[in-house]
Order: C-alpha cells, then structure tokens, then sequence
C-alpha cells in the first residue's frame, strides 16, 4: 500500500488531527452544563465491584499473620515483585513466618494471581482502596507494616 505525496508530507494529516481537537474544544465550550465532570474529592465515583485494589496481609485472632512463608505467592507472581524472607518460628509459635514480606508496587500489574496461590488465605486484594501517590521509589515498596494497616477497611468476606 503506497501513500500519495500529501499523506508523506503529513501536514495534511497533522491538520486534520487539530481540526478535530479543536471542533471539540468549541463544542464543549458552548455546551458546559452538558460536560460530564465530577467534583473530586467532595463526590467519589463508585468502585467498581470487580476492583481489587491495594493488597493486605490478613491475621489470625492472636494478631500473627496467616502467611506461613510457603512462597507460593512470590512464585506464581508473573512480575517478580513480591520478596519474602522464612523465619522459623519459636517452641509454641507457627512452624514458619515471614520475617520479611515486600511487595514493590511500581513493577506489580494488579492480576491477582498471588491472591489465588495462597492456600492460607494470608494475602487478599479486596481493599478497594487505590494505592496514594508518592514521590519516591521507597514509597512504593509496602512492607508488613503497610499491608496489614486498614483501620478503614470493614471486609464483608471477614467474620464479625
């Protein structure tokens, strides 16, 4: 498929595209009532239902975690963004816990994935909550401190 002279020179082409950003500029512009708009942060859009959301770390009653160490998360993740460290637990404690539990959220794609390899029920992504602006990459690495604090969240999945 060859391009005539005026597609090669792509001014054509370049005019069109702004003609068609313009047409909708003055459209807008004369229609403002008819602009769909939100007043953030006063009125929140719904999530939707199928969102999962930040991750979180459930615990036991006693306040140990659920996650025994078994790494089934960090190996079914396809981003390679979780980091897990096994502690062999005490004379009284569980066989084995993480001592260190990582998840670096600029490279994790949100799938899920880890969620449905843990057999413990120990990881969960159903927060709802979008993970907050940072500025700077240590930000974005949670650890168990940050994935186990939700004072907002009331999971209806969990047991009164």
């Amino acid at each position: 498929m060859s391009m005539d002279f005026k597609e090669q020179v792509y001014v054509v082409e370049i005019v069109k595209g702004l003609m068609i950003t313009i047409r909708n500029l003055l459209r807008n512009m004369m229609n403002m009532r008819g602009m769909p708009t939100i007043s953030y942060p006063e009125i929140m859009k719904a999530v939707a239902h199928r969102y999962r959301g930040r991750h979180r770390l459930t615990q036991k009653e006693d306040g140990m975690l659920k996650c025994t160490a078994c790494m089934l998360c960090a190996t079914a993740c396809p981003a390679k963004c979780i980091q897990i460290e096994a502690k062999e637990g005490a004379d009284g404690e569980a066989e084995k816990y993480p001592s260190l539990y990582n998840i670096d959220m600029l490279e994790c794609v949100y799938c899920g994935l880890c969620v449905e390899a843990c057999p413990c029920d120990a990881i969960r992504m159903d927060t709802g909550i979008h993970p907050p602006p940072a500025d700077s990459r240590e930000k974005f690495i949670y650890r168990i401190e940050d994935l186990t604090t939700y004072p907002e969240i009331k999971n209806p999945r969990d047991p009164v």
